[in-house]
């Protein structure tokens, strides 16, 4: 795929509220995602180019929900979650694999009732063998956890509650 293509889509990405967008042409693929500002490792707000291998002629096209014209006008099918305490909610700002410690054999980040400073690690996520630590952006007392270590978690998802 030519460079000025490329670089044409990162300016459309940059200049929309798009979170990601994959062109194929021919047997290339490029995906551009945004990197959310302060989110893992990667500390740019630029978009990140990820070139794909030649996929298998054979591929099953992978089918994906389309939102209802209510859902996109209300900024997507985000259901509130009732059973959140009142408090501030830190929200999983990717997709992968959560974990509570370090390791299996370490203690968890926090539990219920420690009390966090703001840019503490409160948990990680895994995401494309990418650990990407997930920071308090509020200082307070953990009020509740809302996922299990070694869960899937969706973007979005409520993790904690800061009180």
């Amino acid at each position: 795929m030519d460079l000025r293509k490329i670089k044409k889509l990162i300016d459309l990405l940059e200049e929309s509220n798009l979170a990601e967008i994959e062109i194929k042409e021919g047997e290339e693929s490029v995906r551009l995602a945004r990197v959310p500002k302060g989110g893992g490792y990667m500390q740019a707000s630029a978009p990140m180019v990820q070139h794909a291998a030649p996929a298998p002629a054979a591929a099953p096209a992978q089918v994906m929900p389309m939102q209802s014209p209510s859902e996109a006008a209300t900024g997507g099918s985000h259901k509130p979650h009732t059973d959140l305490p009142a408090g501030h909610v830190v929200r999983a700002p990717m997709v992968g694999t959560y974990y509570g410690s370090p390791s299996p054999d370490k203690p968890a980040f926090v539990s219920v009732g420690q009390a966090v400073k703001a840019g503490e690690t409160l948990g990680i996520i895994e995401a494309m063998k990418m650990f990407n630590p997930i920071e308090a952006d509020v200082s307070g007392t953990v009020l509740a956890i809302k996922c299990e270590s070694g869960q899937p978690v969706e973007f979005d998802q409520p993790l904690f509650v800061i009180g």
